[in-house]
């Protein structure tokens, strides 16, 4: 058989370890395939030998309703099991919204419509086509999980799509709704569901194996189902029985299958977290204990590689961080029920991980998304925005007592209810809210910069990019290197595009991971860094920081990277970012300068994207941008530093795309200015908001009074901005 040279190197630069895990997996795929090995559903005799030596007397069935008992007084889950009466008062005095939402869901689940990621009203059929991916129209076959190429388009579509539905987080929709209503109607869904599940995906075949993520996640779904749904007539004993050995079969895959080499991210966090809720939820398993120590140590040997010292997940991507961050929340409560010690470095992490969530929440609640966004959650417990992550930063505050987090995240949220129980939401309410000290935060080993004028509704926010591409592969990166995002006065104005897609559309994939969808240079019409197939990259920027600076008038950042030196006439982007504030009430406002050092002749696009509310048009020299609230923003670029009677650069508007969450996008409007020189060139651009019914000339010139006497010349050499910006409005290049 002929190997490539490629494989050969990728084999020798392989650890004993890794060769070892791989070659296990490897033989235990093979005999998984062999006739009659894996695929039938697990005989009562196996299952009892599954459990405990002392647990075994009686029959399966009889060992099964023990169990469910058990599990219906837990004292080992989460603390919701101990108040009901107290949760559904509070579901109708405290969150009547959330409460009326959640059966409404809970409702058209019963009737087989299905909202996931930015899909709604989906329907897989009836009975349910648990192997269809509907959008594209794709069904995977029904042989070995080993053989279905999940990464191809054409076999399976769009993978998340399918792979969401099979997570069965709707079943804990189904679950809260009986616990709130106590209507049987939930749990014989629940219980039709799942068996027409269990028929249609028998152990070790289809595409809902072969990741074991996606079963760690399924396996979380349904043991919460099952604390909810306990004391149900609705739940057989039989259905008892087949629930319990479908859960010992996946969490024996997952053992398994471990993702230590092929998905060291938060695929392997998310199975090792799995496992630690398997181990703990039933313990009556002779493989319990073994799971919750392996699944701890997992997490423990991670936790220290997955966040860089300064909280920053490592894969560069805030959706990730925030599972990361749930992640080890739930292991903190899971331990806590069972009297687990935890080493100190778990809420050392933690904290790092919400300080960061804390900084990239924008002034509306909402958060900045950089990198990849997979649309899912560890668990759903109530409706909320794709990109509002205060949930996990309010049980944070509360788990933690920290003031400053309770401050950002606001009012209590649905699932602290949930996953804290009253005694939780009842120390959030004592804790009282303290706005952070700081308005400015350097992220300088995940290479994110964050600059405030305040903590209000109606302060300036921005985030730049600036810091490494990504890890490993760098599957979850963009090529983003100095992008920023900017909000003020209530708007996110300028923003990133986010992802919409992985597999499912492969040119999307690409475009929207591309240096021209994201607010930096592009030069000569390619990318900083080149992707490889939909999660690796032939060619990765680095990005290295020269000041983060923090005054009383202004934060300023200075930042390069070297994507672009591939080229035959290398070229180097440097960029400075400036945040200047008001003393007399006025917006803050910010300022570029980007720098492009080089020989030859190049082009250059300047590329700004205006969140999907705005609109956006070019009005003499210079763009104007309106909001729904009506502010009103204005944005300039300049040729050179920006001295005064400096041209500015015509600017053009293209249409564009944002993803708010993942498979959704809309049109927005992007800002783009081009110019094409030889050797170094610079570019100036001022952002700043203005009120809408104020005269603009009188604008500037009040801003420029104010800022006469207190200007850093080194931020801006030449002059005040404001007397720049408007010099320039009348005079193109």
């Amino acid at each position: 058989m002929f190997v490539s040279a490629a494989k050969l190197r990728k084999l020798r630069n392989r650890s004993l370890h890794e060769l070892y895990v791989r070659g296990r997996q490897e033989t235990a795929k093979l005999a998984e395939r062999l006739p009659r090995i894996g695929r039938g559903e697990m005989s009562d005799r196996e299952w009892l030998g599954e459990l405990r030596p002392e647990l075994r007397s009686g029959s399966a069935g009889t060992s099964a309703s023990l169990i469910l008992d058990r599990i219906g007084t837990s004292k080992h889950f989460f603390p919701f099991l101990d108040y009901r009466s107290e949760i559904v008062e509070l579901m109708k005095s405290r969150f009547p919204s959330e409460r009326f939402g959640l059966i409404a869901r809970a409702d058209r689940l019963c009737s087989g419509r299905f909202d996931l990621l930015g899909f709604t009203d989906l329907s897989f059929g009836d009975p349910i086509d648990w192997r269809l991916e509907p959008v594209a129209d794709k069904r995977t076959p029904m042989v070995h999980w080993s053989l279905v190429d999940a990464l191809h388009p054409e076999v399976t579509g769009d993978r998340k799509v399918t792979w969401e539905l099979n997570r069965h987080q709707f079943f804990v929709t189904l679950g809260q709704a009986y616990w709130l209503t106590g209507d049987e109607r939930y749990v014989a869904t629940f219980s039709r569901l799942v068996s027409s599940w269990m028929d249609d995906n028998p152990r070790k075949y289809g595409i809902n194996w072969t990741s074991s993520l996606e079963l760690a996640l399924r396996a979380i779904s349904w043991l919460w189902t099952l604390h909810l749904i306990a004391g149900s007539p609705e739940l057989t004993g039989p259905l008892t029985l087949r629930l319990l050995k479908c859960l010992t079969d996946q969490g024996r895959h997952i053992e398994t299958y471990l993702s230590y080499y092929s998905g060291p991210n938060t695929h392997l966090t998310g199975e090792a977290l799995g496992l630690f809720y398997l181990g703990t939820a039933l313990p009556e398993l002779k493989r319990a204990e073994n799971w919750r120590k392996l699944g701890l140590r997992i997490l423990l040997e991670q936790l220290p590689i997955h966040v860089r010292h300064d909280g920053v997940y490592f894969e560069q991507a805030s959706y990730y961080h925030r599972y990361t961050a749930d992640f080890c929340t739930h292991l903190v409560l899971l331990a806590k029920a069972t009297g687990t010690t935890l080493p100190q470095l778990v809420e050392e992490k933690l904290t790092l991980l919400l300080d960061h969530l804390m900084w990239i929440t924008r002034p509306d609640g909402s958060s900045s998304r950089y990198g990849d966004d997979d649309g899912g959650r560890l668990l759903i417990l109530g409706k909320r925005k794709t990109d509002d992550f205060r949930d996990t930063l309010a049980i944070g505050a509360a788990l933690l007592n920290r003031s400053d987090w309770k401050f950002v995240a606001g009012e209590a949220p649905i699932e602290m209810l949930w996953l804290l129980g009253p005694e939780g939401l009842a120390n959030y309410e004592t804790l009282k809210p303290e706005e952070p000290r700081e308005r400015a935060k350097a992220f300088s080993a995940g290479g994110y910069f964050v600059m405030r004028d305040g903590w209000t509704q109606k302060s300036a926010y921005v985030l730049i990019k600036c810091g490494p591409h990504g890890i490993l592969n760098c599957g979850h990166a963009h090529a983003d290197a100095l992008s920023f995002e900017f909000a003020s006065s209530g708007v996110n104005w300028i923003v990133d595009p986010g992802t919409y897609t992985y597999t499912g559309n492969l040119p999307a994939r690409d475009q929207l991971r591309s240096s021209r969808a994201h607010n930096t240079v592009s030069v000569d019409g390619t990318s900083q860094s080149l992707p490889r197939g939909p999660f690796a990259w032939s060619h990765v920027a680095v990005s290295s920081v020269r000041k983060f600076k923090i005054s009383d008038e202004c934060v300023s950042f200075e930042g390069d990277h070297d994507g672009y030196r591939r080229l035959p006439d290398p070229v180097t982007h440097e960029r400075s970012v400036s945040l200047h504030s008001s003393t007399r009430g006025e917006p803050a406002y910010v300022c570029l300068r980007d720098v492009l050092k080089a020989r030859a002749v190049h082009h250059y696009e300047l590329r700004f994207h205006f969140s999907v509310d705005c609109h956006a048009w070019t009005d003499r020299n210079y763009v104007r941008v309106t909001s729904p609230q009506d502010e009103e923003l204005i944005l300039v670029t300049c040729l050179g530093r920006g001295y005064a009677g400096a041209m500015c650069v015509p600017a053009r508007m293209e249409p564009g795309w944002i993803s708010r969450g993942y498979a959704h996008r809309e049109p927005c409007m992007v800002a783009v200015m081009e110019i094409e020189g030889q050797g170094l060139q610079e570019f100036t651009t001022y952002i700043v908001p203005v009120s809408a019914d104020d005269d603009v000339e009188n604008f500037f010139n009040r801003r420029a009074e104010e800022t006469e006497a207190r200007i850093e010349p080194e931020l801006i050499p030449g002059g005040h901005p404001e007397h720049v910006l408007f010099s320039t409005l009348l005079n193109p290049v």
